[in-house]
């Protein structure tokens, strides 16, 4: 990923509309960067944790979904009217929270802002191409260390106990992932329809 979204920088990086070796699906994800200093920081911990998935902070929207690739054009035409449909936000990262036992996941929670990721989650899950069934109800959060030994766990969650961020949502991120590659960002979409 390169530079965060929320500090209202803008990109396009949409590349090719076939996926590598010529596949007819591709993996997809939409996320809310986390800008600096804070994505950095929290990106460091979940490396230094030792998370084999470590990758830049965010909040996701949509996880890892697959549609086909002819798809793609009407995904973003979709996230185009759900950016513009809702306003820029503030949002307010602060303490840690775990999944455990279900699952062996921290996380630094978000205490201001859950409902506008609840809405933009839910406006973005609407698409026919991108409804699935999701194991857990969604639950925004910034994960910080993932399926590591307990102690590693317990540590991540002390660690970042006060830790605190606040920061304004401007667009949130369309990522494609092929299986040769890692997240590769495809198009910011600017929230309020703001260019």
């Amino acid at each position: 990923m390169t530079q965060p979204v929320a500090g209202g920088v803008a990109r396009d990086v949409a590349g090719s509309d076939t996926a590598p070796g010529g596949a007819d699906t591709i993996q997809i994800g939409i996320a809310v960067d986390v800008p600096e200093p804070w994505g950095g920081l929290l990106t460091r911990r979940r490396v230094e944790a030792g998370d084999p998935l470590a990758v830049p902070a965010h909040v996701t929207l949509l996880g890892p979904t697959e549609i086909p690739v002819r798809a793609l054009p009407a995904v973003e035409e979709h996230l185009d009217r759900v950016a513009a449909a809702h306003l820029p936000f503030t949002l307010h990262l602060r303490g840690t929270g775990t999944f455990r036992p279900v699952t062996q996941v921290v996380f630094v929670a978000v205490a201001a802002g859950i409902s506008e990721c609840e809405l933009l989650a839910a406006a973005i899950n609407s698409a026919p191409e991108l409804r699935r069934e999701l194991r857990f109800p969604y639950h925004p959060h910034v994960t910080v260390a993932q399926d590591v030994p307990p102690e590693v766990l317990d540590r991540a969650y002390e660690d970042l106990a006060d830790f605190s961020a606040l920061f304004q949502v401007d667009a949130f991120t369309l990522f494609s992932h092929s299986g040769a590659t890692r997240w590769q960002p495809r198009r910011d979409f600017r929230l309020g329809g703001r260019s």
